[in-house]
């Protein structure tokens, strides 16, 4: 999934000098976006005073919404550069095709995994016929300068580990949890974790003290270090805790998002980060005249095209607005 808005804004991000290095209970409130006809996100982050967590950059929650006689997903081939994207469905399907020739369909509980590097582009899409359902995440991971530059790639992860404990099933879609490791290619450290909870949990994960870490609401009712959180909301916690209190009353659905804090300054304009605004610049004159990002073959349907670079100059800033 992308960014698809057609008014643009620049987010500056990145560096050390916004990092809460103590634990704090800061909820963040979403953004509703429309996507296509159908599918409207509720976009976490960017967000209005929170920018990144670790390397997490960009996070978009969307469903369950009933589709069955809609299009559902229809998300036009558009241009990727210096970041990675994480697809992850709880229900439905999304069929992903990218300028690489990859073409998989990802289902609940899946790693679709895209490193976009230099450039590449990439569509996705419900299937056709389509389960009645949808409903997930879609996140991006920013790439490190040391990085940025590799060759695109996608990977595609059926079985993933699991971390188990009294009410709690933990699947670590991204870096390290505990023990376990996820088999996708992460760049800094971080942790992407999907944690099923049964009614009546009351546990504590362990976690990293050196991480920053959110949480977002993906179903039901749970507190996270006596915070309730709703569905489609997320809390962010700052760093320098050993473990995370989590309790449920019900069945609830949620995502431990963490990383060690992203060190560089970043402009992240539409679906692009770079370190300039010259990167941006020839990254939109690239994709307007077809050249470095491929084609995506097999949808059926023109390509996005660029938003208007905004008339102030960018430059690369820190993690908050």
């Amino acid at each position: 999934m992308s960014n698809l808005d057609r008014e643009a804004v620049p987010s500056l991000c990145g560096g050390r000098g916004f990092v809460v290095t103590e634990p704090v209970r800061e909820l963040l409130s979403p953004r509703h976006v429309k996507l296509g006809e159908s599918t409207e996100v509720r976009r976490l982050l960017p967000n209005l005073g929170r920018r990144m967590v670790g390397a997490w950059c960009f996070v978009d929650h969307y469903g369950p919404d009933d589709i069955a006689d809609e299009p559902g997903m229809q998300v036009p081939p558009h241009p990727h550069m210096g970041l990675q994207t994480v697809s992850w469905l709880h229900e439905g399907e999304v069929l992903h095709r990218d300028s690489t020739g990859s073409l998989q369909t990802i289902r609940p509980r899946q790693l679709g995994l895209m490193t976009s590097g230099r450039a590449i582009s990439h569509s996705e899409e419900s299937p056709r016929p389509h389960a009645r359902l949808l409903h997930g995440a879609q996140l991006w991971v920013a790439l490190p300068d040391t990085h940025r530059h590799t060759d695109p790639h996608f990977e595609f992860h059926a079985e993933l580990p699991e971390v188990t404990a009294p009410g709690l099933r933990a699947t670590v879609l991204m870096g390290t949890l505990d023990t376990a490791i996820s088999p996708g290619t992460a760049y800094t450290p971080l942790v992407g974790a999907d944690l099923a909870l049964t009614g009546g949990t009351d546990v504590r994960v362990p976690v990293e003290r050196d991480f920053e870490y959110a949480v977002l609401a993906m179903s039901g009712e749970a507190h996270v270090d006596g915070v309730p959180l709703v569905p489609g909301s997320m809390l962010y916690l700052g760093c320098g805790r050993d473990e995370l209190p989590l309790r449920a009353d019900s069945d609830a659905g949620l995502m431990l998002l963490g990383g060690e804090p992203f060190e560089e300054e970043l402009i992240m304009f539409w679906n692009w980060i770079g370190r300039s605004q010259q990167e941006i610049e020839q990254a939109r004159r690239d994709w307007m005249e077809g050249s470095r990002f491929g084609e995506v073959k097999g949808y059926d349907g023109a390509p996005l095209p660029a938003p208007e670079l905004p008339p102030v100059p960018l430059k690369p800033r820190g993690r908050v607005r």
